[in-house]
């Protein structure tokens, strides 16, 4: 009999529908039952593409026994952190703030009233990894409810107006963060930086594209041996990201991080807004740099996007999970499962000389290639990720023969090896459509369509835009998600903050104004639902019983950027598009609030510091008059410009430079530009 989930429309709801908990969806009833039958809320928070979700899911909540202890003791409720992030972000201060950690899935116990008491993440079904077992702490939570209530609520309450406090912004009237935040990010960065593989930090390693985006938006604002460092340093670790486990050698698209510092075995599941990051900075390296591999990258990622994860309507889906099954038989999905190779079934697949080719150049081992601290659970044993083990001319030394040869053979190889993959057990596909997400993937395709002329990518982005303003803009409101039909959940700031990133691309691409005064309409929503005056910024808040739990003002740039970072770089860049000064001041209200973090934990704020350039030296508006000729065409297509944004109208193919109200004699060959 499955439960109340099975009437939602999330994968990662529907995925908890036959479980034996007796599951409920956030709403404003399953409080009021906990109330009525004097029960705590237990809270679980998740999405569908979290391994650590599902192995909670197959050890405690497929469990009877465990089930009945929490049906027992709580009114249980499922939460899609990617649905609402507003809930998920209110919980997880709490979590991080009494654990000193955070993650997925997130178990936090509530009062009736939506204050938590206790929080954390993965709990096992016994005692281990020095974590209580889940039906024990079920079952002691349960009784301290009972016997302690008074002290559990006077806790929780404590909690709570503790994080309100923290969150009210005391840094408003800040003045704008000085100069030297750009030298502290770039000391931050060399003093972080593997020089030997690449990346800022140890294992794991995350791809966090707003790093190496500053730093090249640094590289340009530099020059010099300051300018060569940035640019050094994300080369390096850009071409060791691309060479590692981490992209998928033969389909393109990147999984989501490192496990260990050498960029080889990864966490295999694939997020939409990974490929949208990770595509911009890859080819602002290739504007930056001039190398065609970086390029490349981002072709092999608009690739995969446009063949694994469009949607009918022209969408895109939200990831693809790193856990499946080995073979149809099997009842047990394993992580990597999809991904990875068997030596033997190389060597099964392709002749001999092609096999071992293909082995030596990807770091083909007999007996797995994963290091035993990569796979602390033996899923990968005997299995092989692929990588860039061997370069093409020591290949062609190795084997004797011509390096063009060595590339035809590789790349005939991988397509045979990419339509076998396909044959297995696909992942789960989390195909629900984020707003926020497709915002970033349009500003991605409208930017590589522009540089690399290709229609082709101006099209999808356009596409993706219309589904969004048909679908999920009704004229004066925004919504987060849609699968089958609109989720109930409206737009966040970073929804409207995303999606107004991308427009202002896709403007830039196809010259249709339609796309620039949708935008302006955005920020006008944006504006009037998320701004909190007294913070200086866009807020998510989640509410219960009509009341905000917490009022959040978010400024990490994360794997995901910061709303107000992004919306801070929107709104210098409509103040020149639209000839609005209003938007400026704003965007500085903003730089003016996070001027603390700024000179604090410039590290923690890439984005934030990229808008700060964007103030102190203008942004640049470049005005495309009809078609220009081919080489000036060209010419800006390779050009890296930062601080530019691009919009077209009708001419005789001359391009008009303006800058800090100044605009520069038409430019009409590439010798002018």
């Amino acid at each position: 009999m499955p439960n109340a989930l099975a009437h939602e429309t999330s994968p990662y709801l529907l995925q908890h529908a036959h479980n034996p908990v007796d599951w409920v969806p956030w709403c404003e009833d399953a409080f009021a039952r906990a109330k009525s039958e004097d029960k705590l809320v237990f809270l679980s928070i998740g999405y569908s593409t979290c391994h650590w979700c599902h192995v909670m899911e197959r050890e405690s909540f497929e469990n009877e026994a465990i089930a009945g202890v929490m049906n027992a003791n709580f009114i249980c409720v499922k939460v899609d952190r990617e649905e609402r992030p507003d809930i998920d972000a209110t919980y997880m201060a709490f979590v991080q703030a009494t654990t000193g950690q955070g993650g997925w899935p997130m178990s936090v116990w509530l009062t009736p009233a939506g204050r938590p008491v206790v929080g954390g993440t993965y709990f096992p079904p016994e005692d281990r990894y020095g974590r209580a077992g889940f039906p024990r702490l079920c079952a002691e939570i349960g009784r301290l409810w009972q016997d302690d209530r008074t002290r559990m609520e006077e806790s929780a309450a404590k909690v709570m107006a503790h994080l309100r406090e923290q969150s009210a912004a005391d840094s408003v009237l800040n003045g704008l963060p000085p100069d030297k935040v750009f030298g502290d990010f770039l000391d931050r960065c060399e003093s972080m930086f593997d020089p030997a593989l690449g990346g800022w930090g140890n294992a794991p390693k995350f791809p966090r594209p707003v790093v190496p985006r500053l730093l090249l938006q640094l590289a340009e604002r530099f020059g010099g041996d300051e300018g060569e460092a940035a640019l050094q340093m994300t080369s390096r670790s850009l071409r060791a990201m691309a060479a590692g486990g981490m992209n998928d050698q033969l389909a393109g698209g990147f999984h989501r991080y490192s496990v260990d510092r050498y960029w080889h075995v990864p966490h295999y599941e694939k997020m939409l807004y990974d490929q949208a990051q990770l595509a911009l900075v890859y080819l602002e390296s290739w504007q930056a740099t001039g190398e065609d591999c970086d390029r490349e990258v981002a072709e092999d990622i608009f690739r995969y996007v446009l063949t694994d994860l469009l949607d009918p309507t022209g969408a895109f889906h939200a990831a693809e999970d790193a856990d499946s099954l080995v073979s149809a038989e099997d009842a047990e999905k394993k992580e990597g499962a999809y991904w990875t190779w068997e030596a033997a079934e190389i060597y099964r697949l392709l002749d001999a000389r092609s096999a071992a080719i293909f082995c030596a150049a990807y770091g083909i081992e007999e007996n797995g290639n994963a290091r035993p601290e990569s796979d602390p659970h033996g899923e990968l044993e005997g299995r092989n990720t692929l990588y860039q083990a061997t370069g093409i001319d020591a290949l062609a030394e190795q084997f004797d023969l011509p390096a063009e040869e060595i590339r035809l053979l590789l790349g005939q190889t991988a397509k045979v090896l990419l339509e076998v993959r396909r044959l297995r057990p696909l992942p789960h596909r989390d195909d629900k459509l984020i707003t926020a997400w497709n915002g970033l993937m349009i500003a991605a395709l409208a930017r590589g369509g522009r540089v690399l002329d290709r229609a082709d990518l101006i099209d999808a982005a356009a596409k993706a835009a219309g589904f969004i303003r048909r679908e999920l803009w009704d004229g004066a409101k925004l919504w987060r998600s849609f699968r089958g039909k609109r989720g109930d959940a409206p737009g966040f700031a970073a929804d409207h903050a995303f999606l107004i990133s991308g427009l202002i691309e896709l403007h830039g691409a196809d010259g249709d104004r339609a796309w620039l005064d949708w935008a302006a309409e955005l920020q006008d929503a944006l504006d009037r639902d998320h701004w909190e005056e007294s913070q200086a910024g866009y807020v998510i808040r989640a509410e219960l019983h009509g009341e905000p739990l917490l009022v959040i003002r978010e400024d990490y740039d994360g794997a995901e950027p910061s709303a107000n970072h992004v919306a801070a770089e929107n709104l210098l860049k409509l103040a020149v598009l639209l000839d609005e000064p209003a938007f400026e001041k704003r965007a500085e209200a903003i730089l003016r609030a996070g001027s603390r973090v700024a000179q604090t934990q410039p590290f923690a704020v890439p984005v934030l510091l990229g808008a700060l350039d964007l103030h102190q030296r203008g942004v640049t508006k470049i005005e495309v008059r009809g078609t220009p000729e081919p080489a000036l065409a060209e010419a800006m297509r390779r050009a890296w410009l930062p601080r530019a944004v691009w919009t077209r109208s009708a001419g005789d193919g001359d391009v008009i430079v303006c800058e800090n109200q100044v605009c520069k004699p038409p430019i009409r060959t590439a010798a002018e530009w």
